[in-house]
Formats: structure tokens, sequence, C-alpha cells
């Protein structure tokens, strides 16, 4: 078995077809037309990967206040900067 599965099947056997794969897969794709339309993901997995993004947004912002790119303002003139854009 691997973690493809069709959208047929998915239709078919419904979320079983999911959990059996989950169970050897930390990911399953659902192909279209035969082409990989979806990824399904284990909430360990998916935790995983959001932790990863959490910490690269962390260290981009280290890294910006370290290189001085930030600016200093007012509540107010920050909520006028974002309606401009």
């Amino acid at each position: 078995m691997n973690n493809i599965v069709t959208a047929q099947e998915l239709k078919i056997k419904g979320m079983s077809a999911l959990n059996k794969r989950a169970k050897k897969f930390s990911e399953t794709f659902i192909t279209i037309h035969g082409e990989k339309s979806f990824a399904v993901l284990t909430m360990e997995q998916y935790n995983y990967l959001r932790e990863c993004e959490l910490e690269a947004a962390l260290k981009e912002s280290e890294a910006d206040l370290a290189n001085g790119k930030f600016k200093v303002k007012s509540v107010d003139d920050h909520i006028k900067d974002l309606k401009n854009v």
C-alpha cells in the first residue's frame, strides 16, 4: 500500500481509506484524474509543520530587529498604514 488514495476510492470507502494509510504514513495524497490534488496530514505531522512555520517567523522577526528593519510608531499611525495598503 502506498500513501496515495484516489478521489473515487475516498468517495467509496470514506475515512477508512485514509485511516489505513495514516497508520503507515505521516501524509496521504488524494489524486484527482491521476494528479496529486490534496495532502492529508496526521495531526502529529501538521503540528510539527506548524511549529516549524512559527519558528521560522520568529527567526525572521529576530533578524529584522537585529538589522534595524522596524519602525516605532503609534497605534493610530499603524492603523492608518494598514488602511492604505
